[in-house]
């Protein structure tokens, strides 16, 4: 079945070229000049995937997202932003984007995070290996972090977290490998489905986004860099 996808980009020639090259991929695609027009033909008909340029007059990429998430709608989200400071990035993933593209950008990038976020959308995000499969799939629990994997709700002791699909995504590897210490390549591949690169700053948005909401005065910290290597969920 083909796929579709909300194109919204006020740029007209970065519009047709990234329409023209999704279409060539095999997408069905509706592309739009603003934020206006993407908030109404995503209520007209729900595509598999939103493609949103943070920058638009009138209605932006991050106000969009904001209104789609505050009425429910959980379409993955791709943001494609000309902002490279950290903040910036921060910005889209709290307005409830799942992932983002620094301009100028690889048409090829944008493929691969699609088809990552495609993957999560449809429940394959990641293999799980043989050896965590004896672990319950429904419920997480490690170092005072309770996870419901099924109905994706997660807690910090009593207090509730509210996760991206990504970071949800990427709470769940880490909690289930506890302990263990996973390199950004495997992370990479298990979340994202694709290795980013060496000079991608993309899982340590995430990770030090995730710790904003995961960390609380006086408790320990739960998410630890290893330098050199990657990250650790565990208590100290």
């Amino acid at each position: 079945m083909t796929q579709t996808v909300l194109l919204a980009e006020d740029d007209r020639a970065i519009r047709h070229a990234l329409e023209r090259a999704l279409t060539l991929e095999g997408y069905e695609v509706t592309a739009v000049a603003d934020g206006v027009e993407a908030l109404a033909q995503a209520h007209r008909t729900q595509p598999d995937v939103l493609v949103l340029d943070v920058m638009m007059p009138g209605i932006d990429g991050l106000q969009v997202c904001r209104v789609l998430r505050a009425e429910g709608d959980r379409t993955p989200i791709l943001m494609l932003t000309a902002l490279v400071e950290t903040a910036d990035r921060i910005a889209g993933l709290d307005a409830g984007a799942d992932d983002y593209v620094v301009k100028p950008f690889d048409v090829e990038e944008v493929f691969a995070r699609l088809r990552a976020l495609l993957r999560r959308t449809n429940g394959t995000s990641f293999e799980v290996p043989k050896e965590e499969k004896r672990i319950p799939t429904g419920q997480l629990s490690v170092a005072g972090l309770r996870m419901d994997v099924q109905a994706r709700r997660a807690w910090r002791g009593e207090r509730e977290l509210e996760l991206t699909r990504t970071e949800f995504d990427l709470l769940e590897l880490l909690a289930r490998n506890a302990g263990i210490v996973l390199d950004h390549a495997t992370i990479y591949d298990r979340i994202w489905g694709y290795d980013f690169g060496p000079g991608s700053k993309n899982l340590a948005v995430y990770v030090g986004y995730l710790r904003r909401k995961l960390d609380e005065p006086g408790a320990p910290a739960l998410i630890h860099t290893v330098r050199g290597v990657g990250y650790v969920l565990r208590e100290d």
